[in-house]
């Protein structure tokens, strides 16, 4: 069954279109090395919770949008070996330096995810 990483970062609503430009670069690398699928998708329909939410999951300012993100593997092991290749790749490392990405990457979080149910 196929892998999934997955990603919740919270964007500064006026960096919105540096992200998205940013979005598109990384997306391009991880498909040139073997992803199957690369999506990037902002909060439309994402209301505090009483409890949990994914705005209080980043600590959600009122300028700043929630970003819900994932890249798609055959597997487990296809997805080692492809980020293993691309943190190496040097566009990516150009990108992602902390001081100059387009959001907080502190209050970012991620994890990986085997697939329990694919319909």
């Amino acid at each position: 069954m196929r892998y999934v990483d997955g990603f919740v970062v919270p964007v500064p609503k006026k960096n919105l279109q540096a992200y998205r430009r940013m979005a598109q670069k990384a997306g391009k690398i991880w498909k040139e090395h073997g992803a199957l699928e690369y999506i990037e998708c902002i909060g439309d329909d994402v209301k505090p919770g009483k409890l949990t939410s994914f705005p209080q999951s980043v600590k959600l300012k009122p300028d700043e949008i929630v970003v819900f993100s994932w890249i798609v593997y055959k597997s487990r092991a296809q997805r080692d070996r492809i980020n293993k290749k691309v943190m190496a790749d040097p566009r990516l490392a150009s990108m992602m330096d902390p001081k100059s990405v387009p959001f907080d990457s502190k209050r970012m979080f991620y994890g990986g995810f085997k697939t329990l149910v694919e319909l």
